[in-house]
């Protein structure tokens, strides 16, 4: 529009096209014109009434709604307002333009089109050829009444919910249909040919639900170019119709649950295929050779396929990128196998069973194109072959037995070019220094480093090198990694303060310098801006008392300060954090009651809290847990998440379950625990605690804890281990522990506990530790039987006596498991009228529990033998 000159006829400007005869503006181009702004109801644009072509696409109208005023324009067959960045409400007005043959919508996600209007659209636009809605929110199950004149649909990203109209498939000038990532749109194939299969190019229904096969129909789309059925829930094989589809050039059928073999028409009956991507995937088998010269993507990683790669891969000489990670690939792959590919970006080799070779120690070249190298487990020593691979930027040579240290040509090659390096999981002995400018990520995790800690460069964003043997102090001029996100130092011999300056770098997301020799005092400089989301300083020697600022730290999920020397009262509020989901202060000098505030949403995420091992008295904080609203409530669509991390980093924490202490490298929402053991609680237990439905591991062992145990407690319907052992609890074992279906481990030892054990469930697998210290009480597995109570007036003298009984004990027990519970166990009892030795009491309750048992076994072998003899 700089152009346009007010002194010449508006018909010469760019992007204007007048009727010859009329002079009126027929067209109107004014795309990628850096327009900004708003258009309002009174434009001038509007007054011409006679445009029949208007193109506003890629502008930046933003904060623009589209003016009912566009349907003026009754003679338009062309409207373009692609990724012109409008918003809001796409007026209905838009369906008045009923000789439109080309319509285009889409955008960055702010228009809506309500359902109403998005069928009255279809409806009135009789005309159309292209329809393109992409990215509009519109919510809405899919129309039946398309023009029968389309050629291009495109729906994707749109909120589009229901099932496919088959219709879709059978109109007869289709060229290109999209409709991917509409994740509640479910569809059929249709079982026969398409009418739109002769004129079909591009079909993308990428996360699309299907669940189905794919159907041999699929061969009929003779003329596709692009077929794209990721994510699709798709399963079963391949159909051999496929290589029908002789004008495919791009396939992929990533992400879903196909198995079989991979056809081998694939590689020879599709001459024009140049991406293939079957990655993520049951595939199995060997790979056929390769025969098609047009290949450029080759993407299998994922799945289970075996033998020897293919040495026809030399021959594929536009290939520009082959991925065959995570499969069971075996045997030697000679590095001279990729020599002649000189368009190779990327190559990924990584965790099969294959060892990298130069068989004949070559100066092999790799190609100049190559950016990406992933080697991961593939039996790589050294690191020669690389020295002509100068424009990498991403190496991945981790799980391999590279010794020593990084060469300096290596740092030299890649000094203008890497951005991610992975040299985890290695032997390497020394980092003299990390002299990368570009370096995004480095990863050094797990190898035998040694001296002081290397500073990568400032650019740097992920620095990993736990589990490594570094020592000395860790710098301050770590501060000047301003762009740090996360910063990785676990398990070193690391010593001395922790620079404070840390709490200041904004862009900081994680911070893991577990079981080090750390001391000194917490930083106390976290900042309001802090990106803080999980802080991890366990096992080391801090002292003083937990920082208040960390209150700044709003994204905070992960706080683990366990094994250090901290000395301060219950840290109430850090409660004020609104996504704290784990919570550790095990094994501190922490002390006094744990007094809640008058905050009306106090840890509201909390999902793992652990205070063991610390010095916290009073009574169990009744406050803190009707505030757990977290462990309050069930989420069946949680079981299977996880947070903290991503693909770089796993939050851990030790977590006692099941009476053993693990490190959980993945946080699951299965780990709900509340760990108070080892402290100097007393009182009794609030019932409250049985509101805590969501709890896995509950442990409040070693107080001072007494009273009855709250039958409440029998509400945890999803407890693996309650530990409630070490305190001065009375009375019985509430009955509704029985229905604790889930309860693997049980320790009520060492309390005052007294009465009948709950029979039935669980109960059956507990042994006598469970209960050890309970003198009151009675029935399986403690010797005490439960029910019934026989007098003990005597004693058998001497071993004969002894061995007398048991004979006849055993013979009982026989004709017990032969004749049935009831008449074995009254044979016993008329036996312990005549003998009465003093331990018999002891074994009676065991001797029910085991000709139970067998008569189950023996039960469930006559099950197994008549289903045998059925089948």
């Amino acid at each position: 529009m700089s152009s346009w000159n007010m002194s010449r006829d508006c018909c010469l400007w760019d992007g204007v096209i007048c009727d010859e005869m009329t002079g009126h503006v027929i067209e109107l181009d004014l795309g990628c014109s850096r327009l900004v702004g708003k258009i309002d109801a009174n434009s001038s644009l509007f007054q011409l009434s006679h445009l029949q072509r208007l193109n506003l696409s890629w502008n930046e109208f933003h904060g623009s709604h589209i003016s009912p005023e566009f349907g003026r324009f009754l003679s338009l067959t062309h409207l373009d307002l692609y990724n012109s960045n409008f918003s809001g409400q796409i007026p209905s007005e838009i369906s008045h333009l009923s000789n439109l043959h080309s319509l285009r919508l889409s955008g960055t996600g702010r228009l809506r089109l309500v359902a109403h209007d998005f069928k009255l659209l279809l409806q009135n636009l009789t005309q159309l050829r292209e329809l393109d809605l992409t990215f509009i929110n519109i919510s809405s199950t899919i129309p039946l009444n398309f023009s029968s004149h389309l050629t291009t649909l495109n729906l994707g990203f749109s909120g589009l919910y229901g099932i496919i109209p088959e219709s879709i498939f059978h109109l007869p000038n289709l060229e290109t249909l999209d409709l991917s990532y509409n994740y509640k749109l479910n569809g059929y194939f249709p079982k026969t040919k398409w009418n739109s299969s002769a004129s079909l190019i591009l079909l993308d229904l990428s996360g699309v639900n299907f669940s189905d096969n794919l159907p041999k129909s699929i061969g009929y789309l003779t003329s596709v170019h692009s077929l794209s059925l990721p994510n699709c829930n798709l399963r079963g094989p391949i159909p051999e119709s496929l290589s029908n589809l002789t004008c495919i050039e791009h396939l992929y059928l990533q992400d879903n649950s196909l198995n079989g073999t991979i056809p081998s028409g694939m590689f020879s009956r599709l001459p024009s295929l140049s991406r293939l991507h079957l990655s993520n995937n049951h595939f199995s088998g060997e790979l056929e050779d390769f025969k098609s010269n047009s290949l450029e993507e080759i993407i299998l990683g994922g799945n289970q396929l075996q033998g020897q790669i293919p040495k026809s891969v030399q021959n594929l000489e536009n290939l520009k990128g082959l991925d065959l990670s995570f499969n069971n690939f075996s045997g030697n792959v000679d590095i001279s196998l990729f020599s002649n590919l000189k368009q190779l970006l990327g190559l990924s080799l990584s965790y099969n069973k294959i060892s990298l070779i130069n068989e004949n120690k070559i100066n092999f070249t790799w190609p100049e194109s190559l950016t990406m190298l992933e080697l991961a487990a593939c039996e790589v020593k050294e690191l020669k072959f690389l020295k002509s691979a100068k424009k990498l930027w991403l190496l991945d040579l981790s799980n391999n037995k590279i010794q020593g240290r990084i060469p300096d040509w290596a740092w030299s090659n890649w000094m203008s070019s890497l951005r991610d390096l992975n040299i985890s999981h290695n032997m390497l002995t020394s980092v003299d220094s990390i002299p990368l400018q570009l370096l995004d990520t480095i990863d050094l995790r797990s190898n035998l480093l040694q001296g002081s800690l290397p500073i990568p460069s400032n650019s740097t964003k992920y620095f990993f090198i736990s589990h490594n043997n570094l020592t000395g102090e860790i710098p301050s001029s770590i501060c000047n990694l301003t762009s740090l996100r996360m910063l990785d130092l676990a398990k070193n011999n690391l010593k001395g303060a922790i620079p404070q300056c840390l709490g200041s770098i904004t862009a900081l997301q994680v911070l893991d310098m577990r079981h080090n020799n750390l001391s000194g005092n917490i930083p106390t400089t976290f900042i309001n801006e802090s990106s803080l989301s999980s802080l991890n300083l366990h096992g080391n020697k801090l002292e003083g008392k937990i920082p208040q600022s960390l209150t700044n730290c709003k994204q905070l999920e992960v706080l683990d300060l366990g094994d250090n020397h901290l000395n301060d009262t219950f840290p109430v509020w850090l409660g004020t954090l609104p996504k704290l989901k784990v919570l550790s202060l095990r094994l501190n000098k922490l002390h006094g009651p744990i007094r809640t505030s008058r905050i009306e949403n106090m840890f509201p995420k909390l999902r793992i809290m652990d205070l063991s091992y610390n010095a916290f008295s009073g009574n169990l904080p009744s406050s803190l847990f009707q505030h757990l609203k977290a462990m309050r409530t069930t989420d069946p669509s949680m079981e299977a998440s996880r947070y903290g991390g991503n693909s770089y980093y796993q939050d851990s924490i030790a977590v006692v379950s099941k009476g053993y202490e693990r490190e959980v490298v993945k946080i699951l929402f299965l780990y709900t625990t509340i760990d108070l053991s080892k402290n100097k609680f007393e009182g009794h237990i609030p019932t409250i605690m049985g509101d805590l439905i969501a709890l896995r591991v509950l442990n409040i062992s070693h107080n001072g804890l007494e009273g009855p145990i709250p039958s409440s407690l029998g509400s945890l319907s999803l407890v693996e281990s309650l530990d409630l052992s070490s305190n001065h609890l009375v009375g019985e074992i509430p009955a509704q522990f029985a229905s604790l279906t889930y309860l693997a481990v049980l320790n009520l030892s060492y309390n005052h506990l007294e009465g009948c054990i709950p029979q039935g469930n669980q109960f059956q697998t507990f042994e006598n530790n469970s209960y050890e210290g309970n003198e009151g009480l009675r029935g399986f597995p403690v010797s005490k039987s439960c029910g019934t109570t026989y007098a003990v007036s005597g004693q058998l003298d001497g071993e004969e006596s002894n061995s007398e009984f048991l004979s006849d004990f055993r013979k009982a027990a026989l004709m017990g498991y032969g004749s049935g519970l009831c008449i074995g166990i009254s044979i016993v009892y008329f036996m312990m009228s005549t003998w009465k030795p003093i331990w018999f009491a002891r074994i009676i309750v065991k001797l029910e529990h085991k000709i139970m048992m067998g008569r189950r076994k023996k039960q469930r072998r006559q099950r197994n033998c008549r289903r045998r003899n059925n089948h």
